[in-house]
Parts: structure tokens; sequence; C-alpha cells
């Protein structure tokens, strides 16, 4: 049976391959299985921290091209601009109007990016969560593919749909986490107890989709690992080795079992040879693709134009009973 999916990403930093591990390939089995998918350009989470206004643009037509490389595809799956939909601007303050500051004070996302800052963090790096609900609901989503860092988020949409619809009757679907798997959480090449980030201080640990593949290949091969040279995947203790592999595992469809038995009795060394071809292959490819469909800049318009007007319907109909359903309008 169909379900409507619903997910995105901040066009904040260079994807990365842990994006593209860990999300967008992904997506395309989620696509390819028949849902009703919806891949959005998150710009509007994205300022809950400054951006250079013309970066940000920029990358807005960058990672919709990302999303088209990794084969996402517009005939099935609908792919627009968070920020060209009032829809979830005007959804988010109707929502924040039932969340209680206790439920937004304990996001551990917030804490964490929060804790450096104080009371310097902004007003929309508390209250994204809220918008993200905003997101979710208006297109009535059965599931939302995260990583299991995010379902707190997905948990609070799910409180304030069942808030608003034990008041107001049935408005919004709960939405329910699918949590993501395999390498669902890509790890830094220099410290595997952070997940591969856009905004990594460190640009060693992280490979980017649009790297140059020359420096792919270094930061494979001055990855951090341990000392014992054993190839085995074990991430209570070996957590780099177990990143690297898993990484191995996910470009080249072996499984990391097989991987192990291959470079049994063999070393790091070795191992982060062929590892560095294999993410040489891929990232080969993949920019072969990125270009592509970068050739023809009119083409993503058409396909962000073609996407909201595909989703506004339903967003537009959820805000609607929205108004009606707490009194708003005449």
């Amino acid at each position: 049976m169909s379900k409507k999916i619903f997910s995105g990403i901040k066009p904040s930093g260079n994807l990365h391959l842990g994006n593209y591990i860990g999300a967008i390939n992904q997506w395309i089995d989620i696509q390819n299985q028949g849902n009703d998918c919806i891949f959005c350009i998150v710009d509007l989470h994205a300022i809950t921290v400054p951006q250079d206004p013309k970066m940000l643009k920029k990358r807005t037509k960058e990672i919709t091209a990302l999303y088209l490389a990794a084969g996402v595809d517009p005939e099935k799956s609908s792919i627009f601009v968070q920020s060209e939909n009032s829809d979830h601007t005007v959804a988010c303050w109707i929502l924040d109007c039932y969340t209680g500051m206790g439920q937004l004070s304990r996001m551990t996302q917030y804490k964490s990016k929060s804790e450096n800052v104080k009371e310097l963090a902004s007003v929309g790096l508390f209250n994204y969560p809220v918008l993200m609900a905003a997101d979710i609901l208006l297109y009535q989503t059965d599931e939302v593919p995260v990583g299991d860092d995010q379902v707190q988020h997905i948990e609070l949409a799910r409180d304030l749909a069942e808030k608003f619809n034990s008041k107001y009757g049935e408005v919004f679907t709960l939405p329910k986490p699918k949590l993501l798997t395999g390498g669902a959480r890509i790890m830094s090449l220099q410290n595997p107890e952070n997940k591969m980030s856009k905004s990594d201080i460190d640009q060693n640990g992280t490979i980017d989709l649009l790297d140059d593949i020359d420096s792919a290949r270094k930061k494979i091969m001055t990855a951090v690992t341990d000392s014992d040279n054993l190839v085995k995947f074990d991430l209570g203790n070996k957590k780099a080795i177990s990143n690297l592999l898993t990484i191995y595992s996910c470009l080249s469809g072996k499984e990391v079992s097989d991987i192990e038995e291959e470079y049994a009795g063999k070393g790091y060394k070795e191992f982060k040879n062929d590892l560095a071809d294999v993410v040489a292959e891929f990232l080969k490819s993949f920019q072969e693709k990125y270009s592509k469909v970068t050739s023809d800049m009119k083409y993503i318009d058409e396909i962000l134009d073609k996407g909201l007007s595909k989703v506004k319907p339903t967003s537009s109909k959820t805000l609607t009973n929205m108004y009606d359903v707490i009194g708003l309008g005449r």
C-alpha cells in the first residue's frame, strides 16, 4: 500500500557522503516502492543560523540537482523549495500556539546546538522543531525517513497532531518515523564519535559529493583507525574502522561480512587503498550525472515549479481545515 512520505535537507553547507548514504540513497528505494514521496529543500530551516544570501540561493539549486543526480525522479516524487510555499510558516504559527515551552526546551538537538552560544541562540533555532512538524503534518504524511537522532522531532509532530485531533477532530494523519538502515549514521573520518557533518571544522572528516576525487582519496587514506590493523566491524571497540567498512559496504553493495573476509590477514593500508578506489568510482559517476543535470538550469526551475504545483493543493487543503476548526477567517 502506497504511503505519503516527507523528508528534506537544508541548503546550508555542502552535501556529503553521509547525506547520500544515510538519507538520499535510501529515499530512492522508498520512491521506487511506489510511495507518494515529497523531498523538500528546507531553506527556512537553514536560516536558524546566519547564511550568505547569494550562497543560500545557489545551494538551493545545487541541492535540487544533487537530488536528481542521486536518482530522485520528478515523475514519481515531488521536489520543491520550502520557502516558496507560505503554508508552512502559517501552519507553524498555529502549531506554535499549541506547543509548550517545556516540550521545545527538552529537544536534545536544540540543547546541543545552543550550548556554545547560550543567549545568542535564535528563537528560530529553539522553534524549528515546530516548523518541522508543520512541514510533515501539512501533507498528511504517513512516514518520515530519519536517523535515530531525529526521532524526537517526529515524536513532537505526532504529539502535536494528537493534541490537535483530540480537540478538533481528525485534522492530521499521525506520522511515524521510518528509521533509515545501514549507513544511516556515517561518522566523521577524523572523529568517529561524531556524525559526518556539513559544519565540521575539520574538512578532512567529511567527503563532499562534489569533492575533487584526488582530495577524497587523500581523506580516505588519512582517516583515523586504531593500532591493531584488523579489518573487523566492531562498533563498541573499533568505531573508526567500522565506519569505513560501512562506507565500503554501502557504496560497493558488498556485505560487511564479505569485506571482512576479503581483508582477513591484510592491513589497513590495503583496505584503505581499495576503499579509496570505491569512493573515487562512486564520485566520478555521481559527478557526471550532476554535471548533466546542471547543464540546463532552466530544467531545474521547471522541476521545482512542477513540484510546488503538485504539493500545494494538499497543504492548502490542510491549512484551510486548520483555519476552519479553530475559527480563523470570516
